[in-house]
């Protein structure tokens, strides 16, 4: 019987702890969350910016470059603003996981399954991003494709600062996962 007793005393005292812990990981969700918004957000506004006319333009030919003349950049802006509005729409339930310290383990799991899904998503398209300002930058002396950055300083520098908010999401997006992992083992 007095076993019985302490084994509740430590199971309740457990428990009392255990919500301060997933709260602590909950709030550190929420932040990772504003930091994602901020750096999805950022990059397709700065890719949506990049320009550059060269100024030797003629009254017949402009040379200019812009996002929209490649399709990959065309890509990386729509799936960030996909990405961006997820997080948007995503930082009511990271709230609610702050807000009551026993949130349902089923929105958590709805959140590492969603979340998993757009960083696949984000990892194409900053890819595919990447892959053509390498390009941009390097040029493919087999394909006899020179390096246009040497003309578009301006554009190709516009263009890579942009990529770095979409890693920034990356690693926020792993870190999501993996928090929130832990606190759905910690629930259990």
């Amino acid at each position: 019987m007095m076993k019985a007793g302490l084994v509740e005393a430590g199971e309740a005292s457990k428990a009392m702890l255990h919500p301060k812990k997933t709260r602590g990981l909950a709030v550190f969700d929420l932040v990772l969350r504003l930091l994602a918004i901020a750096g999805t957000l950022g990059s397709a506004v700065g890719m949506g910016q990049a320009e550059q006319v060269l100024p030797f333009s003629t009254q017949f030919f402009r040379f200019d470059a812009q996002y929209d003349d490649f399709g990959e950049f065309q890509l990386f802006i729509i799936v960030n603003s996909i990405v961006c509005g997820y997080l948007a729409l995503s930082l009511p339930v990271s709230v609610l996981h702050v807000v009551r310290r026993r949130a349902s383990g089923k929105s958590r799991v709805m959140l590492v399954f969603l979340d998993t899904i757009i960083l696949a998503l984000l990892t194409a398209g900053a890819s595919a991003a990447a892959a053509m300002v390498y390009l941009a930058h390097n040029g493919n002396s087999a394909a006899n494709w020179f390096s246009v950055c040497q003309q578009y300083t301006e554009f190709c520098q516009s263009v890579s600062g942009s990529l770095i908010g979409s890693f920034i999401a990356m690693v926020g997006f792993v870190m999501l996962i993996i928090l929130s992992s832990v606190a759905l083992s910690r629930n259990h």
